[in-house]
């Protein structure tokens, strides 16, 4: 029974240790490098590393040159089995607004283990409340609308069943 609790305090401490030690801003610059393949970048003001997580604040993003978004802060956070991206005051510029809600109050995309196939989406905004999932192995992504409010500019791209308005597309 001893050797059994070693092996788990071992485990632990090298789990704890991993995560505390991990190279949060490398991580987030080769994030970077991969978005930039396909002409997206990301300006920030400012990157906050924390114990599980790396934050972002004031962060711009471009796709080819052109400003699309403006995500007051953006918070990476994992404990490697259970991961999750949360976004705080997000706006699409103004040319964009035909096409997508513009005010995103507080958007999060998690990722476990336990269903490593699929990621959930959750969101708030002018829009209203959404709760979705995305299927990385048929590559969809299905969104519910829980609550609508400033729904008329994307009313076109959404569909409608018994429990109300969705959208989905693949990728």
């Amino acid at each position: 029974m001893q050797m059994v609790k070693k092996i788990f305090i071992t485990l632990f401490i090298a789990w704890f240790a991993l995560l505390v030690f991990m190279p949060k801003q490398e991580l987030y610059y080769k994030l970077e490098e991969e978005l930039a393949k396909n002409e997206i970048k990301i300006n920030k003001k400012s990157i906050d590393e924390g114990l599980f997580s790396l934050t972002l604040k004031q962060a711009s993003v471009y796709v080819k040159g052109i400003k699309v978004a403006t995500i007051e802060e953006l918070t990476l956070f994992t404990l490697l089995f259970y991961t999750k991206v949360e976004l705080d005051s997000f706006l699409l510029d103004d040319t964009l607004k035909a096409m997508a809600p513009q005010q995103t109050d507080k958007a999060i995309l998690s990722h476990s283990v336990l269903s490593p196939l699929e990621a959930s989406v959750s969101a708030e905004g002018s829009f209203g409340v959404i709760e979705g999932s995305v299927d990385l192995t048929e590559r969809k992504l299905h969104i519910d609308f829980n609550e609508t409010k400033e729904i008329e500019t994307i009313k076109s791209q959404l569909k409608k069943d018994e429990k109300g308005w969705y959208y989905e597309t693949s990728f």
